[in-house]
């Protein structure tokens, strides 16, 4: 058959499939993110099919759909809030490291994995999920509670310091000395600093490039901008998809809610390619083995996760409610997890891909039904307040 009918075949079928995986996440009340890199894997080697023809477009895309996620990510937060985050919650920021990467450094040791690895582990368990908890928050009604602003600053604050980290992981990966990891996080350090102060002393600029009548030209030209300082990022060390979330920082508040809304459905097709490529990747006999650590895994850092919203929504006055929903909020893993995972694969240490994708599958769940139902459980074994003589 002819190359380009079976290069569509096989999208027709991976969209179709994304497609359904969808609207039953979404009558479950749950992320999509497992049930698409529940799709990957069922397209990938060792699964029901093998998509061959694709395969070029896929990857491509799938860098896109970091870009882009990260973008719509950028997009919610200013560089004023961002400043903000920074000073008042840098110590839940640090409580948050210090919690939750060393249990996935140290499981990363006991399976025997070479350090690069152990610390690309550290960070999959280090990182929430922005994507699936800006969405749970939305879902639940909580956007304006009050520990609300505690949960986005240490989401902001993980974001941030992936621009520190992932330079850091990539030398490591590659097996750069230290020299390059200095140069590397120095670069990426940099780079933020620099694009934060531009956000926030030269944003308002951004507008006038970017404002038109005509919704195409706008995304045209967002996407473009996006790709553009992205590969920047790129080149010098430092991150694409961290340099697409600080473009996203950059935008004035302005004209951010009409970028949100015209960038959403481009985000939402190239993310699912992003995450469905993941899986693809993972030869789905490679999970069985590994099940247990990704459990094990799994308990603890819902504990450290927990810990760290309960502490960081404290330092806002949130009572004790609150502040374990706070910490039911943060448990999902997703978006940076993945692709923590993917740059360590990329460099050979396939090793932390079928432990990633268990791990991801378990807190993607896990974190939104935590989230929903973390109140009735925190009033089990109450005794019910007397009222009256």
């Amino acid at each position: 058959m002819d190359h380009l009918a079976v290069l569509l075949l096989e999208l027709s079928l991976l969209f179709l499939a994304l497609s359904v995986l969808g609207l039953l996440a979404r009558w479950l009340g749950l992320s999509p993110i497992p049930f698409i890199l529940l799709a990957g894997l069922a397209f990938g080697d060792g699964g029901l099919t093998t998509l061959e023809a694709s395969g070029l477009f896929i990857d491509v895309a799938a860098e896109i759909g970091v870009v882009l996620l990260l973008l719509a990510l950028g997009l919610e937060f200013t560089s004023t809030e961002l400043m903000d985050s920074l000073r008042r919650h840098a110590p839940s920021g640090v409580v948050d490291l210090l919690l939750n990467a060393p249990p996935g450094f140290i499981a990363g040791l006991l399976l025997g994995f070479p350090w690069p690895a152990a610390l690309a582990l550290a960070g999959i368990t280090w990182v929430s999920s922005s994507g699936i908890i800006a969405r749970l928050l939305g879902d639940l009604g909580r956007l304006a509670n009050r520990e609300t602003p505690a949960v986005l600053s240490v989401l902001v604050l993980e974001d941030v310091a992936m621009a520190v980290f992932l330079p850091l992981l990539g030398v490591a990966a590659l097996g750069g000395g230290p020299v390059q990891a200095i140069a590397a996080t120095t670069l990426g350090g940099g780079a933020v600093l620099l694009l934060l102060i531009a956000a926030h002393r030269h944003g308002h600029h951004l507008a006038r490039v970017l404002a038109h009548d005509d919704d195409e030209q706008v995304v045209l030209r967002l996407v473009g901008l996006t790709l553009l300082l992205a590969g920047i990022a790129q080149g010098v060390g430092a991150s694409a998809a961290v340099g697409a979330f600080l473009v996203g920082v950059a935008v004035p508040p302005s004209f951010a809610a009409r970028a949100r809304t015209l960038i959403a459905p481009l985000r939402d097709v190239f993310s699912a390619v992003f995450f469905a490529a993941f899986g693809l990747g993972i030869d789905p006999a490679a999970l069985g083995p590994v099940l247990p650590a990704a459990v094990a895994l799994a308990v603890v850092t819902i504990g450290t996760k927990l810990a760290t919203g309960y502490y960081a929504a404290g330092r806002d006055g949130v009572g004790p409610a609150g502040r374990w929903r706070a910490g039911a909020a943060l448990v999902a893993r997703g978006e940076f997890s993945i692709v923590i995972a993917g740059l360590v694969v990329g460099a050979g240490l396939t090793m932390v891909g079928p432990v990633a994708t268990a791990y991801v599958l378990l807190l993607a769940v896990t974190g939104p039904v935590l989230a929903r139902f973390i109140e009735p459980l925190t009033q089990l074994g109450r005794r019910p307040r007397v009222v009256g003589p």
